[in-house]
């Protein structure tokens, strides 16, 4: 039982977790946004590609 209770108290390394976590869920909405940066990106350079194609009237 004393052993719970000082494991309990113990914040050492509770920091690094927490930064961790962070981090994790940082990356997770990064990844999840450069995914529709990316289709966005591509449409509008696709839009520009068919008006440099098109001729000139």
């Amino acid at each position: 039982m004393r052993l719970l209770r000082t494991f309990m108290r113990n914040t050492c390394g509770a920091t690094a977790v927490e930064y961790g976590l962070l981090a994790a869920i940082m990356a997770v909405a990064l990844i999840g946004g450069f995914g529709t940066f990316a289709t966005a990106l591509k449409d509008t350079f696709g839009a520009i590609e068919t008006k440099i194609e098109q001729p000139a009237p």
